[in-house]
C-alpha cells in the first residue's frame, strides 16, 4: 500500500482499515514512510480523529514494531501489572507505588520516562542516585523483576520504536496533543512490557497535560477502551493536578520525599491519597484484592510493617545503588549549594497555583530540560512548597529554593510568586481523585 494513498484517506476523514495502518507503521519502522509522510499522517489524524477500533489497531502495530516482553518463562507466582501517569509537578507516586505494590504479590517491570517540559521524569529522579542504573540490560531487568518484585527502568531502543519515531516527529508538528496518538504511544510501550493489568493516572488542571476535566475525561476514556480493546485490563483514574501532587519538585528531592514516606517520617496527605487509590484499583483489577477498599488496606499494611521501604531499597541495591539507601539518603543525594526562602509579597491564603509555572521554576533552575538533549542538575528544586488552603507569609514561605546559585534562586522565586495568588480566606478543599473510568466508561 502506498504511504500517500493512507493518507489521503484519513485526510479525507474515511476510516482506515487494519491493514493500512499495520502497512504504514511497518513502513515507519523499516524507513520507507519518510517523515514528511509521517508529519501528514499525524496532522490527518489530529484533525480527523480515529475511531476506537483504528486507534486499538495503530497502538498494536506500534507494539508488534520492536521487541515484546514475555513472562511466562520466568514462572512468576504474581500477576505483571504497572501504573502509568500523564505527568505532573512533584509527582513522585513511582516510586514509593512500584515496591508497594510488590510486597502485595505483584511483579513490576516499570519502564519511565524522562521529564520534558515542565513535568518531571521518574528516571531523572532515580539518576539523582548514585550508581543507579536506569538503562540495565534485559537480563539484569528480569532478574530484578523476578527477585526483588519491582524494577524502574527507562524504555529501551527496541521497545516499540516506531512510537518513538513517530512521537519525535509529534513534537516538532504541533500534534502531540492528538488524543489517539497519545493513546497509541502511551499503550504501544505498555504492551509491548508484557503487562497483565495497568492502572493510569490522568492528571487534569493547571499542571497537567490535559488542563481541563473534559479532555482528561476524554483522554481517560481511550485510553481504558483502546487497552482493553487490545487485550490489557486497565482502569484510569483522573486525579487533580491544580496543585503539586507532593511538596517537593525537583530530582533528589522528590526521591528524599520517596524516602520520606516509605519510612513513614512524612507523607503529604494528597499524595498519599492518590498512592493508595491508584494501587488499590490495581490490586483488585489483576485479583490480589477483592475490591479496591481491600486493595488501599493491603498498600497501608506494605507501609506499616516497613516491608515497601525495604523492598525499595532492595530494588535500588539489584540495579547498582547503595544497599544503605534508606539510612544515608540525606547524605548520598547530591545537594543545592544554594538554599533560601521564596517569600510571598504579602501574607494570605492560597487561594489559586499556576502549578505549570511551578514546574517551570524547576526546569529554569536547571532541573528539567527543554529539549531531550538538555542535561539535568539532579540537585536543585523547591521543597515544602505551600499547597491551597495553606496560610503563607514572611516565616511561611511559598517554598524553599534550592539552586545552584544566588541569581538562579532569585529567578525562581520571582517566578513562584507570580504563580501563587493569595487570598484573605482558604478556598474550599478539593478532592486529590476526581473520577475513575473502567472497561465500562464508568
Amino acid at each position: 500500500m502506498l504511504p500517500q494513498e493512507i493518507i489521503r484517506a484519513k485526510r479525507d476523514g474515511r476510516k482506515l482499515t487494519r491493514d493500512e495502518i499495520e502497512a504504514f507503521i511497518a513502513g515507519l519502522t523499516s524507513g520507507a514512510v519518510t517523515e514528511g509522510q509521517a508529519a501528514a499522517f499525524a496532522m490527518a489524524v489530529f484533525f480527523r480523529g480515529m475511531e476506537t477500533d483504528e486507534r486499538v489497531a495503530l497502538t498494536r502495530a506500534m507494539t508488534a514494531s520492536g521487541d515484546r516482553l514475555e513472562w511466562a518463562s520466568a514462572h512468576l507466582p504474581g500477576p505483571v501489572v504497572d501504573k502509568h501517569s500523564t505527568g505532573g509537578v512533584g509527582d513522585n507516586v513511582s516510586l514509593m507505588l512500584a515496591p508497594m505494590l510488590a510486597v502485595c504479590g505483584a511483579y513490576v517491570p516499570m519502564i519511565s520516562g524522562r521529564g520534558l517540559g515542565h513535568t518531571g521524569g521518574t528516571l531523572d529522579k532515580l539518576d539523582s542516585i548514585p550508581g543507579y542504573v536506569t538503562q540495565p540490560d534485559n537480563a539484569l531487568f528480569r532478574k530484578v523483576t523476578a527477585d526483588v518484585g519491582c524494577a524502574i527502568i527507562g524504555q529501551t531502543d527496541n521497545l516499540a520504536p516506531a512510537d518513538k519515531r513517530l512521537y519525535a516527529i509529534r513534537d516538532v508538528t504541533a500534534t502531540v496533543e492528538s488524543i489517539p496518538l497519545i493513546t497509541a504511544s502511551i499503550l504501544a510501550k505498555k504492551l509491548a512490557a508484557g503487562l497483565q493489568g495497568l492502572v493510569m493516572d490522568v492528571k487534569s488542571g493547571s499542571g497537567a497535560f490535559m488542563a481541563t476535566p473534559e479532555g482528561a475525561d476524554e483522554l481517560a476514556r481511550s485510553l481504558v477502551d483502546v487497552a482493553v480493546g487490545a487485550g490489557l485490563p486497565t482502569i484510569a483514574l483522573i486525579t487533580d493536578m491544580n496543585e503539586p501532587l507532593a511538596s517537593d519538585a525537583g530530582n533528589a528531592v522528590e526521591v528524599l520525599n520517596a524516602v520520606d514516606y516509605l519510612t513513614g517520617a512524612r507523607r503529604d496527605a494528597r499524595l498519599h491519597e492518590v498512592t493508595l487509590a491508584l494501587g488499590g484499583e490495581l490490586l483488585a483489577l489483576c485479583g490480589l484484592a477483592s475490591d479496591a477498599a481491600a486493595g488501599r488496606a493491603a498498600m497501608q499494611r506494605t507501609l506499616d510493617s516497613g516491608a515497601a521501604a525495604e523492598r525499595f531499597e532492595r530494588m535500588v541495591s539489584a540495579l547498582g545503588g547503595p544497599a544503605n539507601f534508606l539510612r544515608d539518603a540525606a547524605k548520598l543525594l547530591p545537594q543545592a549549594p544554594v538554599e533560601t526562602a521564596a517569600t510571598p509579597e504579602r501574607a494570605g491564603f492560597v487561594v489559586e497555583i499556576d502549578v505549570r509555572a511551578v514546574g517551570i521554576a524547576v526546569v529554569e533552575l536547571g532541573g528539567g530540560r527543554a529539549r531531550v538533549s538538555d542535561s539535568i542538575d539532579p540537585a536543585v528544586g523547591l521543597t515544602q512548597l505551600a499547597g491551597l488552603g495553606a496560610h503563607v507569609s514572611a516565616s511561611r514561605p511559598l517554598a524553599r529554593v534550592h539552586a545552584r546559585d544566588a541569581a538562579s534562586a532569585a529567578r525562581a522565586t520571582a517566578t513562584l510568586r507570580a504563580a501563587y495568588r493569595l487570598g484573605d480566606a482558604p478556598p474550599p478543599p478539593g478532592a486529590a481523585v476526581i473520577a475513575r473510568i473502567d472497561g465500562a466508561g464508568v
